[in-house]
């Protein structure tokens, strides 16, 4: 490869990397405080939500109701500080999966027939951010990176 072309591309990826925390970082916040605000929504108002729980069939409404609510409380909390990172997007994906199987019902049967409508149902972009932060970590700018460099320090001495 031309020297010039190689030191461009070097460059770029050296850009890239020092982009990838500070997109981490907005990611974990952006999805992560509005999941804290909708799941405290549920518990500021836990009979109104088990009504529509109970509405789409959903089993053990109540339980159901204050399960959703606390996952996303604590686990949206979690995700803001990157803390559990490669394991709090788990249960938050599988609230997400639950939203599409039940309220999302005609925009998850569309996601190969109308991509727009599955993509558009409020649960994708946050099952998207949760995906992005379970794959690659939550980024140096997290409690988990802290505790991370806390811990290789501890081994150095």
């Amino acid at each position: 490869m031309n020297p010039t072309l190689q030191r461009l591309y070097d460059g770029w990826l050296a850009l890239l990397e020092i982009l990838r925390c500070p997109f981490l970082l907005a990611v974990r916040l952006y999805w992560g405080i509005n999941l804290v605000i909708a799941g405290w929504g549920k518990v500021m108002n836990l009979e109104k939500v088990t009504g529509f729980f109970s509405s789409l069939g959903i089993p053990f409404p109540q339980l159901n109701a204050v399960l959703a609510a606390g996952t996303e409380t604590l686990g949206g909390l979690l995700f803001v500080l990157g803390l559990g990172s490669r394991i709090v997007p788990i249960p938050l994906l599988f609230v997400m999966g639950v939203a599409y199987a039940t309220a999302e019902q005609d925009s998850l049967k569309a996601i190969w027939t109308d991509p727009d409508k599955f993509t558009s149902a409020a649960p994708f972009e946050f099952a998207f951010a949760f995906l992005l932060v379970l794959l690659f970590g939550p980024g140096k700018l997290s409690v988990d990176a802290w505790i991370a460099r806390k811990k290789n320090a501890a081994v150095r001495e």
